[in-house]
């Protein structure tokens, strides 16, 4: 595939479209074969490729960078999880999900309260469901979750005093990523035309 023709917007779009479940690739693969770009055309082309084929690792990776430094700090984990799911409830299908999945479980213990938590039904105009749909966890607006989950991993980042080990660890899982997305030489797998459909 030709990724000099593909855009930084087109790549985040690709990015949040697509399924994260799948597995990392191999620790052999990802820590062979690397070498300079012999241009910006090609650092740029060899960005993209890398960042999208090995998204998972980088993932870990972040994560990993993240784990080791707060490891003495507890309380910042707490935070951490917090403003991840805070940002994670923005996300529709994460939302849905969720709610789906707290509602059934909540369904095995307390039907009634289940009954509760089903989200309002949308209001039908004209035969017709009505185009604009909000979002509801636990039968409560999204907003109000983000906004509690927000408000509360904000207290617990004062609390901790984590917001510059977040930095520190940021920047050095960032740096650390761009890294190895510069100069690892993209594998044969992921120049493949079938690699990509969504571009």
């Amino acid at each position: 595939m030709d990724w000099s023709n593909v855009t930084a917007e087109d790549l985040i779009e690709a990015l949040r479209e697509v399924d994260w479940s799948s597995p990392p690739r191999p620790v052999p693969e990802f820590f062979s074969r690397f070498s300079f770009p012999r241009s910006y055309a090609k650092w740029n082309s060899r960005l993209k490729c890398n960042l999208y084929y090995y998204r998972t690792n980088y993932f870990i990776l972040i994560v990993f960078i993240l784990g080791m430094g707060f490891l003495r700090m507890p309380l910042a984990i707490v935070a951490a999880v917090m403003t991840a799911l805070s940002i994670a409830f923005l996300n529709d299908s994460f939302a849905s999900t969720f709610s789906e999945k707290v509602t059934r479980t909540v369904r095995q213990f307390s039907p009634h309260l289940a009954a509760k938590m089903r989200p309002p039904l949308t209001p039908v105009i004209r035969g017709r469901p009505s185009a604009k749909r909000s979002i509801h966890v636990c039968g409560r607006p999204r907003w109000v979750f983000v906004l509690v989950f927000s408000s509360v991993s904000f207290i617990i980042w004062l609390v901790s005093c984590g917001l510059l080990t977040l930095l520190w660890a940021s920047a050095i899982g960032l740096l650390a990523t761009l890294l190895h997305a510069s100069f690892r030489t993209p594998n044969l797998k992921a120049q493949l035309p079938s690699g990509l459909i969504c571009f």
